[in-house]
């Protein structure tokens, strides 16, 4: 267990970074499936970054378009020792980004995933690994940032939220703060992932990194200036909450019980884990697993003592809302 009883979180804006030390290295995880469509201009966006010290790891998930040829083309211009690609397990996408991080053959001082449709910023390497390196090695750190909304054309249409209160276990447990598409993390938090495992039933990688550092009483970055340029389009794994629309969605998975599923898989993927966090959160991820099981009025009053919260008063609200049927 690391010193310390909560995770720590800085909050920092773009011009707010230290001198990058260009020895270290970094293992970009790029996962793909018939991505042939926007890759091209992701692969650009790595050429272009100011940090060059970088190896691609590429976990194609099954591809039957021109994906894997236009990854071989590449690896043929930059070098075969700068791209790796490998068969992904065909279990989703939280499985495979789990997949190729385990692989022991991937070794770096810093790790970033990469999505196949997204456009990075040309210094997002160079901010991350600046802020990164002013942590302790031994200490799990992750840096995260907010996005900026493209469409499938690249127009601009948003922006990702921004938040400002703590990023910590407490939060993490019920929300996820930044997409795995802005991550960047150090081999110390990459140790804690591996030792879970790749087969974990966890909802979401990115989501899975930030409950394992907090719980762990690591370091949690987040940029409040956006690091990339997320495409939304019709085949997002994910995609944004923004809008209208993603926000009806969202309720809609949620009277559904879609949260409630979402939260039974991660309770049961940190026993995993669960052994590696503080003391105080091993009380709160206790306290939050029995608060689920009371009947209405101890359920919503046992949720409240243990701690958790969203970043957004609505977002509280609908936490209280899915509290009080049965939702969370």
């Amino acid at each position: 267990m690391l010193n310390g009883t909560t995770a720590a979180s800085e909050f920092f804006p773009l011009d707010d970074r230290s001198s990058v030390n260009h020895v270290a290295t970094v293992a970009v995880l790029l996962c793909t499936r018939n991505g042939e469509r926007y890759l091209a201009e992701q692969m650009i966006s790595l050429e272009r970054q100011t940090f060059q010290n970088f190896k691609v790891f590429v976990s194609d998930d099954g591809s039957n378009d021109a994906t894997v040829a236009m990854l071989k083309e590449y690896a043929d211009r930059w070098g075969h020792d700068r791209i790796s690609i490998y068969e992904g397990p065909l279990k989703g996408f939280a499985r495979n980004f789990l997949s190729i991080s385990c692989r022991q053959n991937v070794e770096a001082d810093y790790y970033a995933w990469c999505d196949q449709d997204d456009i990075w910023n040309s210094d997002k390497l160079e901010k991350a690994v600046g802020q990164l390196s002013r942590v302790p090695r031994n200490e799990p750190a992750l840096y995260c940032s907010r996005t900026e909304l493209i469409d499938e054309s690249g127009k601009h249409i948003g922006f990702s939220p921004s938040f400002s209160r703590p990023a910590n276990f407490r939060n993490a447990l019920v929300q996820n703060i930044a997409g795995g598409n802005t991550m960047v993390f150090n081999h110390a938090l990459m140790n804690l992932l591996r030792e879970a495992g790749a087969e974990v039933p966890a909802v979401s990688h990115d989501w899975w990194a930030y409950m394992i550092v907090s719980g762990c009483g690591g370091k949690v970055l987040y940029d409040v200036a956006p690091s990339v340029r997320y495409r939304q389009h019709s085949a997002n794994c994910v995609g944004s909450n923004t809008g209208i629309f993603e926000k009806s969605k969202r309720i809609k998975q949620l009277l559904h019980g879609r949260f409630r599923f979402w939260m039974d898989q991660n309770l049961v993927a940190l026993q995993a884990i669960s052994h590696r966090f503080t003391s105080e959160n091993i009380q709160t991820l206790e306290k939050f697993g029995a608060a689920r099981q009371y009947r209405l009025l101890r359920r919503v009053l046992e949720i409240q003592r243990a701690g958790v919260y969203r970043q957004t008063f609505l977002g509280n609200l609908g936490l209280t809302v899915a509290t009080l049927i049965r939702r969370v």
